[in-house]
């Protein structure tokens, strides 16, 4: 049995260790949000938070995750959806087919985690998650515009 914290709450799984952590979110807990892409973590649609940083949750085992470790998936990055990116994909309109940006949103919202003004060049570095209908554009506008939104917050 392996407790895991997942937004805010604690989960009893029972699964083999080596079982992506992806698997456990979708299939025992039941949040869909975080997506199945490549399997191998390059795609980045199934990016979650570990302690705010991002991870691939495709490839990283559940026994890699501790207790006290905080996940937080798509569902849990804002209950009212009033997080500074989710803001700024509605405003822009930023997804095309919106398959990949449960992934592209956690990522971006990590990578402002740890930079609160980043460059195009800190973007084009960490945002590694694939868009097949070639939104970056709009994802690195929609990353300025979050930065913006979330300095204006805080005031």
């Amino acid at each position: 049995m392996t407790k895991l914290n997942i937004n805010g709450e604690t989960h009893d799984v029972e699964v083999d260790g080596s079982t992506p952590l992806l698997w456990v979110i979708r299939e025992q807990v039941g949040l869909t949000g975080t997506k199945y892409g490549c399997g191998i973590a390059q795609c980045g649609a199934c990016t979650v938070h570990i302690d705010g940083q991002a991870v691939r949750s495709c490839v990283y085992p559940v026994s890699a995750v501790s207790e006290t470790q905080k996940i937080t998936t798509i569902e849990g990055l804002s209950e009212s959806g009033d997080h500074p990116v989710q803001q700024a994909w509605a405003e822009l309109d930023t997804p095309q087919c919106g398959y990949c940006q449960p992934g592209m949103i956690m990522a971006s919202a990590a990578l402002l985690n740890n930079k609160a003004k980043p460059t195009d060049a800190d973007i084009d570095t960490q945002i590694t998650n694939i868009c097949r209908c070639g939104t970056f554009q709009r994802v690195r506008e929609g990353i300025h515009l979050a930065s913006d939104i979330s300095t204006k917050a805080k005031g």
